[in-house]
């Protein structure tokens, strides 16, 4: 992605994969989101968030290590049995280990992608003399199963590689780089309020 310059404040410009069926009511449903806040002075903040059969409610921001609308960025998501992985330019900025055993809902629906350009009231007052308001995508690439109702455990299946090896936990490599971007660039977690109430944030760390 190559986000939109100007003063983008109360623009957002989002990435994300979805269980929520368009053009119907939102309920509980699963959600991984890449976020990209506008600003008018401060820059971009990423916001990430996940939806387990829920609304949310686990944000975690970050103001990344270089302008995001100077150039296209790459944006992926790992999500399998054990964990789901967010990277920015091949590096994990965020981990949500799947915590069912202790009570926590985890994303397990059948989820497309879907991008979008908006605007949103609570993200402040956009200055529309700035517009248009331009976001860029490029070299998509997906690999997923194909989801069968009849046999959703079917896509657990160690025949995709991402469900096997590697690919169920960070490599020690990943781990350090990981705490080091979080302690550098993250400005906000979730997990610094009503703790209680999320216990995966302790095996999340």
């Amino acid at each position: 992605m190559k986000i939109p310059s100007k003063n983008t404040k109360g623009i957002l410009t989002t990435f994300f994969l979805t269980s929520a069926i368009p053009n119907q009511p939102v309920k509980n449903h699963d959600e991984l989101d890449f976020e990209f806040l506008g600003s008018n002075d401060k820059g971009y903040a990423l916001n990430t968030n996940v939806f387990a059969n829920d609304f949310g409610g686990r944000e975690q921001q970050f103001r990344l290590w270089f302008d995001p609308t100077a150039d296209f960025h790459t944006y992926e998501i790992l999500w399998n049995q054990k964990q789901i992985v967010f990277f920015v330019d091949g590096r994990p900025i965020r981990v949500f280990k799947n915590n069912e055993h202790i009570g926590v809902n985890y994303p397990k629906n059948l989820m497309h992608i879907e991008t979008s350009l908006w605007n949103a009231t609570w993200a402040g007052n956009v200055d529309w003399s700035q517009e248009p308001f331009i976001a860029n995508y490029r070299g998509f690439e997906i690999e997923g199963c194909l989801y069968d109702h009849s046999n959703p455990n079917k896509c657990y299946s160690q025949d995709y590689y991402w469900n096997a090896g590697t690919y169920l936990q960070l490599s020690p490599n990943q781990q350090r780089i990981y705490e080091v971007l979080r302690k550098k660039y993250m400005s906000y977690d979730y997990c610094t309020k009503n703790l209680k109430n999320h216990p995966e944030c302790e095996s999340n760390k």
